[in-house]
């Protein structure tokens, strides 16, 4: 059985392996707010129950039936922060941690009942994929904001969940998924973006600055606008 301690471990290597390289275990430790020690014991249990393959100082990659277990809880989590934000109203900074508590608790005939109700959907509401039932994800072919041609439209596809501070200053700029941005300046040597928003409703346009980790964690694609 894979247990909510087990779920959690999963997601976070899951995530930090997005890049191609192991999770190690001072990372994952970080993640989860845990000592090493306590990560390192976790990930022989993982590899022992053929969840991980874990090498001592050269971390962890999951295993194609962790990938499975990972993906099942991701797309719990994913679909428990849409419910909650349309039909609950509950803004895009709490959604991460309100369903952090409900992910491990709905069951599968819950958790395909709230995918029906919400039609299906293929993205949650800070643009992240949502996988479906068979673990499949949505692909998109998405650029930084920092990245994006200048002067050209993009639409914001994907805004950061992981860092609610960083999230609830996005969010009062109007950077959320769906809303027009254009980039109009970059300044040299990793300096700050200068950008132009049109809200989601077509909106009047507003001007911001926003440093380039900011920058470089919102995600857009090429806008027709």
């Amino acid at each position: 059985m894979v247990t909510p301690a087990v779920e959690d471990y999963l997601k976070a290597i899951y995530r930090l392996q997005q890049d191609g390289s192991a999770a190690m275990t001072n990372a994952i430790a970080e993640r989860l707010g845990l000592r090493a020690a306590s990560v390192t014991a976790m990930l022989q249990q993982l590899s022992e129950q053929g969840l991980a393959d874990y090498t001592p100082y050269r971390g962890a990659f999951l295993t194609e039936t962790g990938t499975a277990a990972a993906l099942r809880v991701i797309r719990r989590h994913r679909l428990i922060e849409l419910y909650l934000h349309q039909h609950l109203d509950v803004p895009l900074e709490r959604l991460h941690d309100e369903a952090e508590r409900l992910e491990h608790s709905i069951s599968l005939y819950l958790e395909e009942k709230i995918a029906a109700k919400l039609g299906n959907p293929s993205f949650d509401p800070h643009g992240d994929p949502i996988p479906s039932s068979t673990g499949e994800l949505p692909s998109q072919d998405l650029i930084s904001l920092y990245e994006a041609p200048l002067n050209v439209p993009a639409t914001v596809r994907h805004i950061p969940d992981d860092n609610p501070d960083m999230l609830r200053y996005v969010v009062s700029l109007g950077i959320i998924p769906g809303v027009v941005v254009k980039v109009t300046r970059r300044e040299p040597f990793d300096g700050p973006a200068y950008l132009s928003v049109i809200s989601s409703e077509g909106g009047a346009l507003t001007d911001h600055v926003v440093g380039e980790g900011i920058a470089r964690s919102i995600y857009v694609t090429r806008s027709d606008v």
